[in-house]
């Protein structure tokens, strides 16, 4: 048995209403359960939200609002991983345990259902509690700048002030799309970032925007425009 669990909180203070802002001609979250329907990866696709308008676009889209999430898991300060082990504990009340679940992020319209298919059978042969997708940074991290109050450049690694960019080590970051794990790895609250029992599935940098800030969002439209106007 595996479940989608997509976390989709109202209040958003960046973005207003960002989990339901129109995105490409649909609400952004309707991407997220499209692709996990498209996927064929799942029994079920339920969204934890504590919001009545999210949860009626969820189930216009074809996912499930089967409960609503507390008050107290709804704050700006609530991990993801609470957020999930809330939803397995209040869909398990009402029916048989899953084996594996996938957190998918609501605000991630450039996510793959091929992506999700190849994630939990990297999952499932790798033996580990997580798979997430990462992608490269596309600079060397090891020479990062900082700037002062007085506006100084300084280098956080100074050591590295002259190596070249092709004999540093690639480094990668979280790409916020979505999240793989078994159902007691989940409920155990274990971080996927460091806990080292998580495998990475690597995607390409243009497939990978993390929607914060007003730019963020429209980068990400031309970019999911782009990909449609080329079928891809």
């Amino acid at each position: 048995m595996r479940l989608a669990i997509i976390p989709a909180r109202g209040g958003s203070k960046r973005i207003p209403h960002k989990n339901i802002k129109p995105f490409c001609g649909k609400p952004i979250i309707a991407w997220s359960i499209a692709a996990a329907r498209a996927s064929g990866c799942f029994n079920r696709i339920v969204v934890s939200t504590d919001d009545d308008e999210i949860a009626a676009v969820a189930r216009a889209e074809g996912a499930e609002t089967p409960f609503m999430r507390p008050v107290a898991l709804a704050d700006d300060h609530t991990g993801t991983m609470a957020v999930v082990a809330h939803a397995v504990q209040a869909m398990e009340t009402q029916g048989p345990a899953f084996d594996h679940i996938c957190c998918i992020y609501p605000t991630a319209p450039l996510l793959q259902p091929t992506t999700l298919r190849e994630a939990y059978e990297r999952l499932v042969s790798a033996g580990t509690a997580f798979a997430f997708g990462v992608a490269s940074y596309g600079h060397p991290i090891q020479r990062a700048l900082r700037l002062g109050s007085d506006g100084i450049v300084s280098m956080f690694e100074p050591s590295h002030a002259t190596a070249r960019s092709q004999d540093l080590e690639p480094a990668y970051h979280d790409a916020g799309q979505f999240c793989w794990g078994t159902r007691d790895a989940f409920l155990a609250g274990v971080s996927p970032l460091s806990s080292g029992t998580s495998v990475a599935v690597v995607l390409p940098r243009h497939r990978v925007v993390d929607i914060d800030t007003p730019e963020d969002w429209d980068l990400a439209e031309a970019l999911h425009r782009a990909f449609a106007s080329e079928g891809l």
